[in-house]
Formats: C-alpha cells, sequence, structure tokens
C-alpha cells in the first residue's frame, strides 16, 4: 500500500485512506467500525487498523459528544480579552496554569495584537458571568485588563476541519 502509514515515530503523510477517515469521524464519531469501513470502502479489519493507527499517531484527538449548552444552563457565550501586566515567560506560565484549573473556561489561546489571550467561556447568563469576573477572571496571576464580549448570534461554532 504505498504512501499508507507506516509503523514509526515520525508523522507520515496521509492517504486518501487516511483522510476519508478521519473525515467521517470528524462528521459523525458514532459511527461503527462496520459502517465507518463501509463509507471508505475498506474492510472492516482494515478499517479498524487504520483508525487505531490515526489515535496512536495522534491525528484524532478523542471523540467527544457536542452536547447543546442552552439545555444544560450553559446558554450564553462570552468571549474574553485579558493583558497581563507583564510579558515574560513566568507571568505567561502562572496565568496559563491557573486558567486550566477554571472548568467554566472551554478555550484559552495565546494571541498576538492588542490582547494577550482570549477565553472562550459559556455561562448561564449575564450575571452569572459577573460573578465569575468579579471572584475568579480578575484574580488570576498578572491580570492587569480584561475586555468583555458577549456573543448575541453563534454564525458558525465548532466547524468540521476542511483538509
Amino acid at each position: 500500500m504505498a504512501g499508507y502509514m507506516k509503523e514509526s515515530s515520525e508523522k507520515q503523510a496521509l492517504d486518501r485512506i487516511d483522510r476519508k477517515i478521519l473525515r467521517q469521524l470528524q462528521r459523525d464519531g458514532r459511527l461503527t467500525n462496520a459502517d465507518l469501513a463501509r463509507l471508505v470502502d475498506v474492510s472492516p479489519a482494515t478499517c479498524h487498523r487504520r483508525t487505531e493507527r490515526l489515535f496512536k499517531a495522534g491525528y484524532i484527538r478523542g471523540v467527544h459528544a457536542a452536547v447543546a449548552p442552552g439545555r444544560v444552563e450553559r446558554g450564553a457565550l462570552v468571549m474574553v480579552g485579558v493583558v497581563l501586566d507583564r510579558s515574560t515567560p513566568e507571568s505567561f506560565a502562572a496565568f496559563e496554569t491557573a486558567v486550566r484549573k477554571l472548568p467554566f473556561i472551554l478555550d484559552c489561546h495565546l494571541v498576538a495584537g492588542d490582547f494577550d489571550y482570549f477565553l472562550k467561556i459559556r455561562v448561564r447568563d449575564m450575571a452569572d458571568f459577573n460573578r465569575l469576573h468579579g471572584s475568579r477572571l480578575i484574580a488570576l496571576p498578572g491580570v492587569r485588563q480584561t475586555r468583555t464580549f458577549f456573543v448575541m448570534k453563534e454564525v458558525v461554532d465548532g466547524a468540521l476541519l476542511d483538509f
């Protein structure tokens, strides 16, 4: 099978079948191996072997359910820009360590520009966010300033990777 991922510690190029497997699993992580094999036109044994290799090689980070935020009282989406008081490796590390411990922060990204970080947070409502902001966010290490953006409409959220 020319171009197929070989067992090695290096990342190999993905072939056409690997890409098909990844695309299908990205659309529906609940597919059975038999259904996945049928969709990508390989035998179930081949599909299972390839899928396992894709997991082991780090192409698939996990399989998760997409929970409807409003159904679990987390309907308000908030983006928060954070500016730290110092731009040092130590201050970035302290902030990142603290953020990883906060379960209400869905995403945290170090960015270039006017902010140091952008946080994606889901809360019940504005009052819930106000409580978290006053007690937890501004108390994070090194935070000099925050700017809050309440999302009014989610136009694209969790889009599939295009590859």
